[in-house]
This record gives C-alpha cells, structure tokens and sequence, in this order.
C-alpha cells in the first residue's frame, strides 16, 4: 500500500472506528484526566473495556498491565491508551492474517459464509471488486437459493465487476448448483470462485446439514475444495458474534474471518474477544460502504484507532 493510499486507510479507519474508540479511548481518557491511576481508577477502567466488548480475559489482561504501572507519577491519559493499544495488539497480532489465494488450485475455491443481514453478499462482491483489480478472473455462485434478493444483489456485483455469475431460480437446490458453479468455474479456467450460502439459524442443524453438504459435494468435484472458508460477522451483533463463530465452525471449519458494519457500532471490541477465544485468522475488516471500506486486517492499526492513540 503506497503511503497515500495508507493514509486515507487509516483516515477511513479512524472514521469508521469512531463510536467505538469514542467508548473505550474516549472514556478512558476522561477517567484518567480527572483522578490518578489507583485501584479504584483502575476497576473502572476494567469496566469501560467489559463494555466496549473486548471480552473479560482481555479487559483483565490489560488493567493488569496498567496496575503494573499505577505508582508512575503523572501518568497521561496518552500513555494509558497506548497501554491498551499495545495489549490489544498483542491478542490480534496472531490472527491478523492476510487471506493467501494460492493460484495452483484453480479455481481457488472460497466458501463465503455467515446469517442473513450480516453483509455476506456485499462483502463477497467487495472481494470481487478487488480480485478483479488484481487481474483475475472470479466467477460468483449465487449458493444461497433461499432469497431471491440475494441472488439479484450478487448479479449485480458480478455485472460491476466483470465477475462471472452463477445461478439458478430462487428455491432450487444449493448444493446441486455448487457443483455445477465448480465443474463450470474448472472448465472455463476461472482463478477464483466465491460461493454464496444461506445464513438462516433459526434452524442451526438444519443449516449446518446444507453448509456440509455443499462442502461434500464441492469435493466431488475438486477433493481439496473449499480451499477457505470464510466467516462473516457482523459487528454491531456484539456477543452473539462468538456463538456464530462456534455454529459456523462446528459445521464448516471456518478458515477466516470477515467482520463488517464496524462502523455502526460502539461495539468493534467484540473482534478482540473472538480473536482471543478462538485464534482464527482475521482477513478482512469493514467500516463502510464502498469497495475501498473493506481492507485486509493490520493489528496495529486497529488497536491503535480503537485505542485514540495516532
């Protein structure tokens, strides 16, 4: 990324992070501005990060390292945020990874999941967005057959982005039409396939069947495929963000995650408590709208936006 393009990253950033890092560095720093580093200080401290939900392991972890330094005299509000920034950094800097596209599997196969409404189809035509600004060809499987709305919103990515498109009529079988997407994407050649399905939980067993048998198939077809599975989350969901991780990986085997809407929250911690629990790799954040408001994942940078420290 060329320093331009780095600094409107972090501006976008910064911006979409706001209501968040409002909650925790802003918070933060009114508490230490107005009275001095004690235990007291310290427990309220603890509070502000349970809340902003960075999960309790973490928030502890971080008001430990701030006891650790509470006889400093004049200790800044500046410099406790950069204590919470860099222990925030040290949880996500081992899933910030970026999402390896591996060109001798061809097509590379990613199997995009996630519930309704979490920004999975948006997301998987950003992805295509920026395949195609790499220079390779990306076909989309409309594999979610439940929602007619969900097909015609990934045909129109597929028709901004010169994406190939795969679909079928609304109802017809998801994993029939994988297999299809697989054998057409294999015969014309196409680098990347980004697979579409169904996020309904209502019925999590019955959801989980279809997810695997769409896996199941696929293999029919290429037996190393999906060669990732992707999970999005939405980040305004907040806690329930950890038990969609557990259903999605029960089923799939969730290579890495996504996480949108991050911008519409106070509640962008939650990213910090799932990277905690269960160490998968974190891709791709979003903070907006547009194609460039979904980027890959820099630990630093979030920590330190999270955090108010520049």
């Amino acid at each position: 990324m060329n320093g331009n393009a780095k600094g409107g990253w972090w501006q976008r950033l910064t911006g979409g992070l706001r209501k968040t890092s409002s909650a925790l560095g802003g918070a933060i720093a009114d508490l230490v501005s107005k009275r001095k580093l004690d235990a007291a200080t310290i427990a309220e401290i603890e509070d502000v990060l349970i809340r902003a939900d960075l999960g309790l392991d973490t928030s502890v972890g971080i008001a430990a390292a701030l006891g650790a330094r509470r006889h400093e005299a004049g200790i800044s509000p500046d410099q406790v945020k950069a204590v919470v920034a860099h222990e925030i950094e040290k949880v996500l800097a081992p899933v910030a990874r970026p999402l390896a596209v591996d060109a001798a599997k061809k097509p590379f196969v990613i199997l995009v999941a996630g519930v309704n409404g979490s920004g999975k189809t948006t997301t998987i035509g950003k992805l295509a967005a920026k395949f195609r600004g790499e220079g390779r060809t990306v076909m989309l499987a409309a594999g979610d057959t439940f929602r007619a709305a969900a097909i015609d919103q990934l045909k129109i990515w597929a028709e901004r982005t010169g994406a190939a498109f795969f679909a079928r009529e609304a109802g017809a079988d998801a994993a029939a039409l994988v297999f299809d997407a697989l054998r057409a994407a294999k015969e014309r050649g196409v680098d990347i396939l980004l697979v579409d399905t169904a996020g309904r939980l209502q019925n999590r067993s019955e959801l989980m069947e279809e997810l695997q048998k769409v896996v199941r198939v696929m293999k029919k077809v290429d037996a190393s495929a999906p060669h990732a599975v992707l999970l999005v989350l939405d980040a305004t969901v907040g806690q329930n963000a950890l038990s969609q991780v557990e259903i999605f990986r029960k089923a799939v085997g969730v290579t890495g995650l996504a996480m949108t809407k991050l911008d519409g929250t106070a509640r962008g911690g939650i990213l910090v408590a799932v990277a905690a629990r269960f160490s998968v790799p974190v891709h791709f954040i979003g903070v907006g709208e547009t194609v460039d408001d979904l980027a890959p994942f820099s630990a630093r940078d979030f920590a330190h936006a999270i955090a108010e420290v520049e």
